[in-house]
């Protein structure tokens, strides 16, 4: 057993670790089973389904992007448990919305959860990562990081695979359970509160002015504003692939929804073991000397997955279910490509974000991770928005993966950048 993997038998680490597993599984149950039914049993036009699976990621985004500095202030300046079993009471309420707007096919109520949601998220994500500083040693947050990384793209896998494969009625009884569930795990986590030698933050409620100071104050410091960009690049490119998915499936790879469950447990199983590889591989140190190869191999992999949907042939006759699909010669190539970038992407971003946790002070982690979050979400509010404009411009699924392939020098770049500056 590894010395990571031991940190799931401490109670400093594991209800934290199961709070997050569940809130992600619940998101992507309700979010996968949203998709799926406006997909294919509302919409019947490939430019409404891919617009839709666009606006649902933009919307679940925004809150990060109005939220985040509250979000970080109030964690450092309060017990973050305390908030983590508020936020959870809360979400039990918005799954009840959730869950009717599954029941009543309502696309309004369905996107008002998944906006609620997003909120949910946004004061919960400064947490699971500010938090670990305080319960773990400084040589095991890399591993407690990737622990969490990992875990969260596990509760992708089986929360995608879930919603993808269930009923409408029974994915809505599902997130009412994992809710109730989430919030037991979240009464566990050990008291977090701030610290004592350092003034409190004072508390700037005018979200745009608290904003732009938390960015400012944070994106100033070189080595936070290259490891802040460098994910925001990650998660911009994530933004456009998992928007690309529904669509792609569909409507150039002629597969049914089966299909499209597959090809997000296959992104989210690759994102976790590359996240456990990559701490493996610094042996518990926080630096980003794999990082830039990382981005470079998600551009390769990308680069090949957009050569091998470029030459998929033309779509005959009715969608292919799972079997029929992975019996096609070059559907293995695909589903490579698509474990390649998810590896890729899983080593890139865990180090950057051990990173920013462990290179400012205890009493700041919160507000640098939000300052984060609020860089990540416009970045990836503005991918949702150019892929949906570039859709309905009538730009092909291929040509966007080709696009997203270039983008990974950039993110290599930042990451080499920071790799000279700190390690």
């Amino acid at each position: 057993m590894t010395p990571s993997i031991r940190l799931l038998g401490k109670r400093r680490f594991l209800p934290l670790f199961v709070t997050q597993f569940l809130g992600a599984f619940n998101d992507n149950l309700f979010r996968m089973a949203m998709v799926i039914l406006v997909t294919y049993h509302i919409y019947s036009d490939p430019a409404q389904e891919a617009s839709f699976t666009a606006l649902a990621g933009a919307i679940f985004i925004l809150p990060f992007f109005l939220f985040s500095a509250l979000a970080g202030q109030l964690a450092d300046s309060t017990d973050k448990a305390r908030i983590i079993r508020i936020v959870k009471t809360a979400e039990i309420i918005i799954m009840l919305a959730g869950a009717t707007g599954l029941l009543l096919q309502s696309i309004p109520l369905m996107l008002l959860a998944l906006f609620a949601m997003g909120v949910h998220s946004t004061f919960f994500g400064p947490i699971k990562y500010a938090i670990l500083p305080q319960h773990l040693r400084k040589d095991e947050v890399l591993g407690g990081t990737g622990l969490v990384e990992a875990g969260t793209y596990c509760a992708i896998l089986l929360g995608t695979i879930t919603g993808g494969l269930i009923s409408s009625a029974l994915a809505a009884g599902a997130v009412l359970l994992v809710a109730g569930a989430g919030r037991l795990a979240g009464g566990q986590v050990p008291p977090a509160p701030p610290e004592t030698d350092v003034p409190l933050p004072k508390m700037d409620w005018h979200i745009i002015r608290s904003s732009i100071t938390l960015v400012s104050d944070t994106l100033h410091i070189p080595r936070l504003f290259l490891a802040i960009i460098a994910i925001s690049f990650f998660w911009a490119q994530g933004a456009v692939l998992a928007a690309l998915f529904p669509p792609l499936v569909k409507n150039v790879l002629s597969a049914n929804e089966q299909v499209a469950t597959l090809f997000l447990a296959i992104f989210s199983v690759g994102v976790a073991l590359g996240s456990v590889l990559i701490n493996r591989l610094l042996a518990g140190r926080v630096s980003a000397r794999y990082s830039p190869a990382a981005s470079i191999g998600m551009g390769l992999f990308i680069l090949h997955l957009y050569w091998n949907v470029k030459n998929w042939p033309v779509p005959q006759g009715t969608l292919m279910d799972f079997w029929t699909f992975v019996k096609l010669p070059r559907a293995e190539w695909v589903m490579f490509d698509l474990f390649g970038v998810a590896i890729a992407g899983g080593m890139f971003v865990v180090p950057l974000y051990a990173f920013l946790t462990t290179t400012v002070h205890i009493s700041k982690t919160a507000r640098t991770v939000a300052a984060n979050n609020i860089v990540n979400s416009g970045a990836m509010v503005l991918a949702a928005i150019l892929f949906s404009a570039m859709v309905q411009a009538g730009l092909s699924v291929a040509e966007t993966l080709l696009l997203v392939a270039v983008s990974s020098l950039g993110a290599a770049g930042l990451a080499w950048k920071l790799h000279l500056a700190c390690d």
